[in-house]
This record gives C-alpha cells, structure tokens and sequence, in this order.
C-alpha cells in the first residue's frame, strides 16, 4: 500500500504526545479501579482469559479521548472497541495488558497504546501503572523510558542469557509451550514469565532481559512494545509457533540468529 501525502500524515512525535497525554489518564483510571474491589466481569478464548469491568472503562476512555483529538482516526481494541480510519492513523490498544496480574493484585500490568500507519506502528507508549514508569517510542526516533534513552544489553553467550516468556490461555498450546521452555531452560541463564507482553518487550528494550519468546500475542499485545524493543537496538521476528499461533521472538540484532536458533531446538516454532 502506498504511502500517503507527507501533508496528510501527522508527524509521530504528536501521535506520541497525544497517546502518553491519554495513557496517563487512563492509568489514573486503572490506578483508582485498583484499589476497589476487582472481579472478572467475563471470560474470552478460555476461563483463565479474563476481563474484568475495568479492561472494558479503561477502553473507553481511551477510544474516546483518541477520537475526540483525531476524530477521523481508526481504532483496534482488545476489548472490541473499533472504529474504521479515514486519516491513514489507526490507534491499537490493549487497556490492561497483564489483566491476570491486575485482577490479582500483582504490580506487572500496563497500558498499550499505538499508532499506526499504512499497517506499520509508527509511535508507542506503555505505561507501566504500578511503577509509574512510561516506555516511549517513534519510528526512527529511539526508545525512552520516562525520557531517558533506553538501548538492549550487550550481548553475551546464550548460557548467560535472561529469557522472558510468557503462556497462551489456551490449553493445547501452553502444553507445547511449557514442554519447549523445558528445554530451552537448562541452556540459559534462567527464565521469567511476568504476565504483560507489552512490558516483557519494553524490558528487553530497557536492558532488563537478554530476549524473549512468547506465542499466540495479538497485534494489541505487540505493536507498542514491539516498537520499543526494535528502536532499542532488539529485532523482532515472526514465525510460525508450535501450537500453530504466531510466535513473537525477540533479541538485540547482533545475538539474534543464535537465539532463533536455540528457540528452534527447543521447540517453540514449527519446523
């Protein structure tokens, strides 16, 4: 698809801008949902996918805000809220990724907005609400955290590599997963699964993890973070997981081909 009229496009620093001016708002939204009385309102692909109340008001709250600014824009949400785009923006937001974490009480949950382009992200924001840390990123124009410079760590040997990962909701495909990080275990360093995909990749981004691998992630779940990871010096690759879902790997470029490789041997993608 062709590129529109640079007259047309905004330029991604005021997508940014416009998304960590909402992504704040909602995270106060998330924040105050919190500290009351949390309960799963419903359940998706399976009963350990929940939703809780605030998934859907914190959506809201960004589908309108986005489109109170841009009103020709297009949204995707997790949630369901869409809209189609007359602007050549579309919005992909996931409200409360690590909603697991979040319905527990556990400090790992985020919110993800990200604006696209002709189907390429082009500006990201997660925050991370219980941290307060907010992870930013254009195309072209680097990876921040809270407006510091972010880079990957320098690569070293896979046998001193941290791996994130993360587990479908679905059953046959976390059995495939679990039987592939088994694997992939005793030939690293160690292995974290903290719940939020979007953080998972902006920790990658941030130095915080050496790589990661996870499958069954939906666009919502990786344009943002993926942004971040990939203008902090990661790549990342998509390939086709073992329980027949897209498989998200990720890794600073230089230590990247090693890693595909070991990801392979342990059985996370199809042959």
């Amino acid at each position: 698809m062709p590129a529109q009229d640079t007259q047309e496009c905004p330029a991604y620093d005021d997508l940014l801008r416009l998304a960590r001016e909402v992504a704040h708002e909602a995270g106060d939204l998330v924040a105050e949902r919190r500290r009351g009385v949390v309960e799963v309102a419903a359940t998706k692909s399976s009963p350990t996918d929940v939703v809780t109340e605030a998934d859907r008001a914190v959506e809201q709250l960004i589908h309108r805000r986005l489109l109170e600014a841009r009103p020709g824009d297009g949204f995707v949400g997790e949630e369901g809220a869409s809209s189609s785009s007359s602007s050549g923006v579309t919005w992909v937001v996931d409200p409360i990724d690590g909603t697991v974490n979040f319905l527990y009480g556990i400090p790992m949950y985020a919110i993800s907005i990200a604006a696209q382009i002709d189907e390429q992200v082009v500006a990201g924001v997660v925050v991370d609400v219980a941290r307060g840390e907010c992870f930013t990123a254009t195309r072209g124009g680097g990876a921040f955290l809270d407006g510091v410079p972010i880079s990957v760590r320098a690569v070293v040997p896979l046998s001193e590599r941290l791996v994130i990962t993360g587990f479908n909701y679905e059953r046959p495909t976390r059995v495939l997963q679990a039987q592939a990080a088994a694997r992939l275990l005793p030939e690293v360093r160690d292995i974290r699964r903290l719940g939020s995909a979007a953080l998972d990749l902006c920790y990658l981004g941030a130095g915080r993890a050496d790589a990661y691998v996870e499958e069954g992630l939906n666009d919502w779940d990786l344009a943002a973070g993926g942004l971040v990871a990939e203008e902090a010096g990661a790549t990342v690759v998509l390939r086709a997981g073992v329980g027949g879902k897209r498989c998200v790997i990720a890794a600073p470029r230089d230590g990247l081909e090693e890693f595909v490789e070991l990801v392979e041997r342990a059985g996370f993608v199809r042959e």
